[in-house]
């Protein structure tokens, strides 16, 4: 449950400790603590709590996660709520990751599909000048990270959209795929609810509010994943509408040749009412018809029906209903 917890200072990492060093370290000014948790049980939970003074409230939402994206200030702690995604075996599945910022420590608590933090660690560690900024660019480069997952599912779904699309105008589509549609339709209603609120948080994060957590120089880091999550709305507005015109196409395909195979029923039938009309007329089995005792009256009855069928057939066919 404990992923990572390591301590740093000037930037700099000093190795990973236990929490039972965290009282010690917190002490000193100059150094901050990063924590990873990837789904704690109640007992870690309540302990961590306890070690960094967390809010009640805060913290039971970080246990039994199921919340929406977004910030709030519990007295000297930040707490932010995201959610992750990311592509299994050709689904999406969403996750969350909830973050405690607060003098000289940061806590993050994955829950659900969420890719590992280890390469934002890199990235962190690599740039020592931006980490000695304190937790405020760790909460950006987590945000970053988060936001940046976003792109490839889009990119999936977009992929897979499109290849749909292209099959409704082929005609080379099934039942399967009106499934489909729906699946990413929900797929993006879920993004949305994950991207949408992204908007506000960094808004909110940009204000004089949080200038004791996030340093000036620090802010342009955060207008950049603003601006992320602007595309990331507009894709999937994007491709929810292209979506709704793949489905419209398909339905529209559909009682199409649904109305040309009533079409080509209708045709035949039309056809077969001339033969069955004549025929009825001479099986009445009536006395005294004239045509019956014609020599040729059989050869010009047929020839008759044939004429007429070969004559209805070709209006039918020109009209197209054939």
């Amino acid at each position: 449950m404990i992923v990572n917890c390591t301590a740093y200072a000037d930037g700099r990492k000093l190795g990973a400790i236990t929490l039972d060093d965290i009282p010690t370290l917190r002490e000193r000014s100059d150094v901050f603590i990063w924590l990873g948790l990837f789904e704690p049980d109640e007992e870690l939970m309540t302990r961590v709590k306890e070690l960094f003074g967390l809010h009640e409230l805060a913290a039971e939402d970080a246990h039994h996660a199921h919340q929406r994206p977004k910030v709030e200030l519990y007295g000297d702690c930040l707490f932010v709520v995201l959610r992750t995604a990311q592509t299994k075996d050709g689904k999406v599945e969403f996750g969350e990751t909830h973050l405690f910022i607060g003098p000289g420590y940061l806590v993050s608590v994955r829950h659900g599909a969420s890719l590992p933090y280890a390469t934002v660690r890199a990235r962190c560690e690599s740039s020592p000048n931006l980490l000695r900024k304190g937790p405020g660019f760790v909460l950006y480069a987590i945000l970053d990270f988060v936001v940046d997952q976003y792109f490839p599912v889009l990119n999936d779904i977009e992929d897979a959209v499109d290849d749909l699309e292209e099959r409704f105008f082929k005609g080379d589509f099934d039942q399967g795929d009106i499934g489909r549609l729906y699946e990413f339709k929900r797929d993006l209603v879920e993004l949305r609810r994950a991207a949408a609120p992204l908007v506000e948080v960094c808004n909110y994060l940009l204000t004089d509010v949080f200038n004791g957590y996030i340093a000036d120089d620090i802010r342009p880091y955060f207008r950049d994943v603003y601006d992320h999550t602007l595309r990331i709305n507009e894709a999937v507005e994007a491709i929810r509408e292209t979506l709704a015109l793949a489905l419209q196409i398909s339905l529209s395909l559909g009682a199409a040749r649904q109305n040309d195979a009533t079409k080509r029923l209708a045709g035949w039938g039309a056809l077969l009412t001339i033969p069955t009309m004549v025929f009825s007329i001479y099986g009445m089995n009536f006395a005294h018809m004239p045509e019956l005792q014609w020599r040729y009256g059989y050869p010009a009855l047929m020839g008759t029906v044939l004429a007429a069928c070969l004559l209805l057939y070709r209006q039918l066919k020109k009209t197209g209903w054939l």
